[in-house]
């Protein structure tokens, strides 16, 4: 019975299930002009999965599209009002979470931690920088991760390297990629995305409720006055708003608003969750109601008053290793409606920057793009500046965001052979970030860091004084890069906010 109900694999899903069962990823020959949520498949792909059995990948991707939205197209607009601000300059973005979500993250401790975290630090940047802070967090889908190498060895024998819980298992026997992980990933996005929502409506962000601000980790007592001085501001602030009454429900001091991120890596899961839905109206203008049909059933939205939405998240970006102009990615990503990032490494050359931004967003919408740079603390000061250079010389002078991320250029490994990052290096990259803007006459609009709310040693440095030889003491828990923990991901808001404060 269950299955005549079901339907059938659209069209589309089926060119992707070929697609991902093809000998060594080869795409669909043919070129197309005109944009569908599957043509991404006529093009060339780097990072691709491919499956052995292609009736496992269509019924997964059968079920992904019945599934319904995780969002919906009002919540990602909002969000590009709200980047549109950051572009301009009247607010700052803060992105942050896991490198890699696991299936296991999946749980309320750790859900309600990372919240907790990416509040206190936007309400340490609101000070320094005296606006409005956009919060996007890497969660409800940061599953799948780019690797520099499909393969690994592991006890003398080449396995498949782990690619995310949405493709293989950690387990060196679970590391064949296996299509029900998709729906595995879908369920655990909804799930999480679910109690973020509840947490916000249920007051976990109700800044009513005392915050904690211990700083006992800081051992510099310079440091740590400094720290103190922003906690004491905040905190005033906030009971001189309760004291004069502006601190009711409408004011925005009882909940926030958090979006959700990812790496749009798997094209096959991407598009099985994009789908064709009515815009709904912008803040700034009213639209009068539909007609109506035969005076009775409302009639459909015209086609101009669609677009395609991708629901498995607001925001989505395109990594470091997957932006070719011909490339499968940028093909998916030119044709969604959702505000995208795009990751800016060492590789990219000044002149590839403008072509990408005419694929992506050749209306020059104010804030669709967040260019995401990722370069090194010593490789920054030569390759920024003839970044910005680019874009201001182009038509989309003033329409992107520039975010700096000061994870992934700073990742080393010890002499055993642990990856790390040296919190010295994170800040040295932000703050080059901030003063090469400044001289070039632009600015930098947000952050994008790797942290978690939890406890964890897995980068070196900060106030805590950890040490390489720290990261031996089973308090390294990432399966993927290492990650700020909580005391440093805060530190180093606090240290941003000084950068602003002092212009």
């Amino acid at each position: 019975m269950e299955d005549a109900v079901k339907a059938p694999l659209s069209k589309a899903g089926e060119a992707a299930a070929e697609l991902k069962v093809a000998a060594n990823g080869t795409h669909v020959n043919g070129e197309t002009s005109k944009w569908t949520p599957s043509s991404w498949t006529t093009k060339p792909i780097k990072q691709d999965v491919i499956y052995k059995d292609r009736a496992a990948v269509s019924k997964a991707l059968a079920k992904l599209e019945r599934c319904p939205p995780i969002v919906t197209p009002t919540e990602i607009c909002k969000l590009k009002e709200r980047l549109r601000d950051v572009a301009l300059g009247k607010a700052f973005l803060l992105q942050g979470g896991d490198c890699a979500e696991l299936f296991d993250y999946c749980n309320s401790n750790m859900i309600e931690s990372k919240i907790k975290l990416l509040l206190q630090m936007s309400l340490v940047l609101i000070y320094g920088a005296g606006k409005p802070v956009v919060r996007i967090a890497r969660m409800a889908g940061q599953f799948a991760k780019p690797r520099s190498s499909p393969t690994e060895q592991y006890n003398g024998r080449t396995i498949t390297a782990f690619r995310g819980d949405n493709i293989n298992g950690y387990d060196p026997e679970e590391r064949a990629p296996d299509p029900s992980r998709l729906v595995s990933a879908y369920f655990h996005s909804a799930a999480t995305s679910n109690y973020i929502r509840a947490s916000l409506s249920s007051g976990i962000a109700d800044l009513h409720s005392p915050l904690d601000w211990e700083l006992g980790h800081v051992k510099e007592e310079g440091i740590k006055a400094k720290y103190e001085t922003i906690v004491n501001s905040i905190t005033e602030s906030l009971s001189f708003m309760k004291t004069v009454g502006a601190d009711t429900a409408a004011s925005g001091l009882e909940t926030v608003e958090l979006y959700t991120s990812h790496e749009g890596l798997l094209l096959e899961y991407e598009q099985s969750l994009t789908r064709h839905l009515k815009k709904p109206p912008s803040p700034h203008h009213h639209h009068p109601p539909q007609g109506l049909t035969n005076g009775t059933h409302p009639s459909s939205p015209p086609e101009e008053t669609k677009q395609y939405y991708n629901t498995s998240a607001h925001f989505l970006w395109i990594g470091d290793r997957t932006r070719q102009p011909d490339g499968a990615h940028i093909e998916y990503f030119r044709g969604i409606a959702n505000p995208i990032g795009l990751k800016i490494g060492p590789s990219m050359p000044a002149a590839d920057i403008v072509p990408l931004l005419d694929l992506l967003n050749p209306r020059h919408e104010i804030g669709k793009i967040t260019l995401i740079t990722r370069y090194g603390a010593s490789a920054i000061a030569a390759l920024l500046p003839a970044h910005i250079a680019a874009v201001q010389a182009s038509p989309h002078a003033g329409t992107v965001i520039w975010q700096c991320d000061p994870m992934h250029g700073n990742t080393r490994s010890t002499p055993t052979g642990v990856k790390t990052r040296h919190f010295e290096n994170i800040l040295s990259e932000v703050g080059d970030a901030m003063r090469i803007h400044k001289d070039m006459g632009s600015f930098l609009g947000g952050v994008h860091l790797e942290l978690t709310g939890e406890a964890v040693t897995e980068c070196v440095g900060g106030s805590e004084g950890l040490e390489e030889g720290d990261l031996e003491g089973g308090g390294y828990k990432s399966f993927c890069d290492p990650r700020l923990n909580e005391k440093q991901a805060l530190e180093l808001a606090f240290l941003v906010a000084g950068g602003f404060r002092k212009g």
